[in-house]
């Protein structure tokens, strides 16, 4: 038995883009789950996993969600009704977590970004994220601590081993 259909309920879940440099970028602070309409060509554009959150962002325009500057290539197949690659794309939310998202945003310094886009149950959604933009240094120093966990844990390892 191999496992759920696609698009059954339990399907696994089909990373199409990531937006890596986000979390490079900024301290993430809430995540949420957004559906997104899309056109037909989009779709297929999208199961042919083509796509770029780099530029991406989501802005609240009376009270709607969209997501901006996320690249989805035109098509190869498609003819004279493929999509605009870079246009403004609704996102679906609950209305009372847009209010939350709204409040949240009238913070200093947050901003709502996409981190990754992908199919799940069949259908295209986007991880978005509540984050704090995090100066060079701040950036600098999660670099270190990262690389100093890495060693501890390679020195720990070693130690388990026995290697030392």
């Amino acid at each position: 038995m191999k496992g759920p259909e696609p698009g059954t309920k339990g399907a696994p879940v089909k990373v199409v883009a990531q937006n890596k440099k986000a979390r490079h970028d900024y301290a993430i602070e809430e995540t949420y789950e957004a559906g997104i309409v899309l056109t037909g060509t989009e779709v297929k554009s999208l199961r042919q996993g083509r796509a770029s959150l780099v530029d991406g962002y989501a802005v609240v325009q009376d009270d709607e969600l969209w997501l901006m500057g996320a690249y989805i290539p035109e098509y190869t197949e498609g003819t004279w009704n493929n999509h605009t690659p870079r246009r403004a794309r609704k996102l679906l939310m609950h209305r009372l977590e847009i209010t939350r998202i709204v409040v949240k945003l009238k913070e200093s310094g947050l901003a709502l970004i996409p981190l990754q886009l992908y199919f799940k149950d069949g259908r295209a959604k986007v991880e978005l994220a509540l984050g704090r933009g995090r100066k060079s240094y701040d950036k600098r120093q999660v670099l270190a601590k990262r690389d100093a966990d890495r060693e501890i844990a390679k020195a720990h390892g070693r130690y388990v081993k026995g290697a030392r």
